[in-house]
């Protein structure tokens, strides 16, 4: 039977619609998405394989996607990396922004409120061992070294360099040390992700007590209202 004109009609703006679907391509939902399996992928065969004998083809395999979907949004493996890092770490620290601290709360209180849950997950989100793989192998690869320092270390260190100043004038810190030598505040973590697994891995050291330890130390300060 042939269709009628409204059915024809019907029927071309039917494929119509499903070509410029087509067009259009995935929506942003499905992109975000996509994006973010590959990276989960990406980080579990860095954290498995190294990243010298990692591949985008397998990163692909586990991600389940197609061997070239990973280059649309990752032009090279060093890309790849810089993705793991900003989307497993850069966003677990975005609370410990200066700005974010409460009007009357002190900077101690801030940095146990930021800081000490995402260092209690460090080792099992694989947060450390990200880091243990940029000590590894970045003098192999460079470009991991000035990854991991551009969008973790020195933003992570800035904000150390603003808050401190506060601290001090707030009377929480009896002395400037803090603010001569910001790394201090960070050091036990280091200390931590060195000793486990690649120091001392039958012994492994609770990083975000550490932390806290050290909290406690150079805090030692009557805080001022």
């Amino acid at each position: 039977m042939p269709k009628t004109p409204a059915k024809m009609l019907t029927s071309n703006a039917a494929a119509r619609s499903k070509r410029v679907a087509r067009a259009r391509g995935p929506s942003p939902d499905k992109t975000a998405q996509t994006k973010a399996s590959i990276v989960r992928a990406a980080l579990a065969e860095f954290l498995d394989k190294g990243f010298a004998d990692a591949t985008i083809a397998s990163v692909a395999q586990r991600a389940g996607v197609a061997k070239g979907t990973p280059y649309r949004y990752f032009a090279t493996k060093e890309a790849l990396f810089a993705g793991v890092v900003q989307q497993e770490l850069v966003g677990a620290l975005g609370d410990i922004l200066e700005e974010r601290r409460e009007r009357d709360e002190s900077v101690q209180a801030f940095l146990r409120r930021t800081l000490l849950i995402t260092l209690g997950e460090i080792e099992r989100k694989g947060r450390a061992a990200i880091a243990r793989l940029v000590i590894v192998e970045g003098v192999r690869f460079p470009a991991l070294v000035e990854i991991y320092r551009r969008e973790m270390f020195d933003p992570v260190l800035d904000q150390i360099k603003r808050l401190a100043p506060v601290a001090r004038r707030r009377g929480e810190l009896p002395d400037d040390r803090l603010i001569r030598h910001p790394h201090l505040l960070i050091a036990p973590v280091w200390m931590g992700i060195l000793n486990n697994q690649l120091i001392d891995r039958d012994h492994p050291i609770d990083i975000a007590a550490l932390f806290e330890a050290q909290l406690e130390l150079m805090f030692s300060g009557e805080a001022r209202r």
